[in-house]
This record gives structure tokens, sequence and C-alpha cells, in this order.
């Protein structure tokens, strides 16, 4: 990620919007300031980038390189917001330039990195927390293009005006509502209708847990829609299915053939929160072993998602020891 940000070319600084081309040296003072400046945005930064990119690790390189360019420059943005909103952003086109490639020949199916969103999840909580960090949501931003994103992001979600979006993708106003319009065309067909409230979430995820854990065919088939969905995600470096299983006595089938056979015996699983909604986080030897989220549709589980690829388990927590 590192070389390819370094081979990526820098944002012409004349064409950033909030950008003062009058000339201020770098000093200890200007540096401090600016550090606590970025600090201040970070969490928007981050909402910005993990949603352009589906990864919390990469999200943070893209942090660490805008720093890095806000720290070095010599001139001074009128509105620093702007400016680093758009360095991000840039960053974030550029990297999705040749992660869409990488994607292509990724083994199996491609899940975004789950991320922990409890109060305690750390410095990098997602601002603007919604249904908008759902895994549901970030599989289905994958249909568009990187400009398609970064304009119905910064539109939808973060509602930024077309003047100022214009800016930051380098297009007009009227194109950048021709983006969106195009991007809005694309997902009307998959836009998830998020209609169940926290705690029924919760309620299916906790019996779907019990039913997966005791192999309850027939309680598993009770609480999915007869066309569910299952993606997992492993990576090649962790048994998954490489392909969508389709039909609920298919994946209620697979589940519990792989409680059986695949899973160690001794998993713990717990119910946190991840990506905005309940999840299941299961550890084996202390370690996160899985991430298992759900989409809910009409009281009923229309879609699981299944991340055990290890690279992208890196950053949740290990199983809290019992207390003495």
């Amino acid at each position: 990620m590192e070389n390819e940000l370094e081979a990526s070319s820098q944002p012409a600084l004349d064409r950033i919007p909030g950008w003062d081309q009058s000339s201020k040296p770098i000093t200890d003072d200007i540096s401090k300031w600016k550090l606590e400046l970025f600090d201040n945005q970070r969490q928007r930064l981050f909402s910005i980038a993990y949603r352009m990119l589906g990864s919390a690790a990469d999200a943070d390189d893209i942090l660490q390189e805008a720093a890095l360019r806000w720290l070095q420059t010599s001139t001074e943005a009128v509105s620093p917001e702007a400016f680093l909103v758009t360095i991000v952003t840039r960053l974030c086109l550029n990297y999705l330039q040749s992660a869409r490639a990488k994607r292509e020949e990724y083994f199996g199916q491609w899940l975004p990195e789950p991320l922990l969103t409890a109060p305690a999840a750390g410095p990098s909580a997602l601002s603007e927390m919604d249904d908008s960090i759902s895994m549901a949501f970030l599989v289905m931003l994958e249909r568009l293009t990187p400009k398609e994103r970064a304009v119905f992001l910064l539109r939808e979600i973060f509602e930024y005006e077309y003047s100022e979006i214009s800016g930051v993708v380098e297009e007009t106003p009227t194109n950048c509502r021709q983006i969106l319009r195009r991007a809005r065309q694309h997902l009307k067909h998959s836009r998830t209708r998020f209609d169940s409230s926290p705690q029924k979430h919760e309620e299916l995820l906790e019996r779907f847990r019990q039913a997966s854990e005791n192999g309850d065919m027939e309680g598993l088939l009770a609480i999915m829609s007869k066309d569910i969905i299952l993606y997992a995600d492993g990576g090649g470096k962790a048994s998954a299915v490489p392909n969508p299983i389709f039909g609920a006595r298919n994946v209620a089938s697979l589940l519990i053939g792989a409680r059986r056979k695949l899973l160690p015996s001794e998993l713990v699983a717990q119910i946190v929160q991840i990506n905005g909604r309940p999840g299941i986080l299961s550890y084996w030897r202390g370690n996160p072993y899985g991430v298992i989220t759900i989409e809910v549709e009409q009281g009923r589980i229309s879609a699981i998602y299944i991340v055990s690829n290890p690279d992208k388990l890196g950053r949740l927590p290990v199983l809290p020891a019992k207390p003495c």
C-alpha cells in the first residue's frame, strides 16, 4: 500500500478546495497546530476512508499519508477540513484503482474488514455511525466505480454540496449530479432496507447462534428468509466457501455441516457491536477466529456475512480474561 501511495501522483495544490497559495514557512508551532487540527478531523476522515475502501487497515494508511502531506506543505489552507477531505478522498480513489484489480484476483469472496464499533472501540471509532457502515451497505458499494463511490458517499452520507464535491473529485457540479444519478441507478435494486430494530436484530442473531451451535436445522429455517444468501471470506487462509450459497436449506445445511466437520469444538462466541449492528465474534484459544454479521428484512435473516480471513481480524480484541 505504501509503495502504491508513493507512486500515485500528488494532487495539484492549486486545484484543491480551500487552498491558499500564500507562502507560509513551516515552524514547530505550525506543525503542532496542524497536528491538532488533523486530530480534530481524524474521525470524519477515517469515516470517509473506511467507507471508501472497506478496510480499516487501509484507511489508517490513507490517513497517515494524508497527515504527512498536510504537515509537509508550506502553504496554508483556508478551509483545513475541505483540504483534508479532498486529500483523503483522492488518495482513496488512487488506491481503489489498483485495489479493484487485486480484488478480482482475490481467492473466493471479498468482504469488507469487520470493525468493532462499541464505545470502547478506540480512537478510530467511526463518526456518523449509521447503517452506512454495515457489512451489507459496504458490499453494495462494490457495485460502483471509485468515482461513483466517492460522489455517492460525500453527497448521500456526509451531505456535502455539489459545489464542494466538485472540487474534491475534479468534476463540474453538473457532472457530479450525473455521477450520483448513475450511482443511484446501479444501487436501485440492491439498496438494503434496514427495517429491524437493534433489539429484533440481536434477538434473531442470538437465535441464529443457538440454532447453529446445536445443529438445529428447523430452528435455522424458522428465522431465515427463503432466498437468503450466505457470503464467506477466508482469503485463501481460512476455511470458507468460495462462492455465495443461496437458499435457506442450503445455507442451514452448510452451517450445520461446517460446525460438525470444520470448526474447532472449543470456539467461544460473543455478541458484540460490529459495523454498527450486533454481530458474533468467535474466539479460538483466546484470539479472534471469525466474525458473523447478518442482514434482516421483514423479520427474517436475508443475508449472512462470515469473515474468517486472519488478515482482516487483526484489529479485533483478544478474548477478555475471566474474572477470578
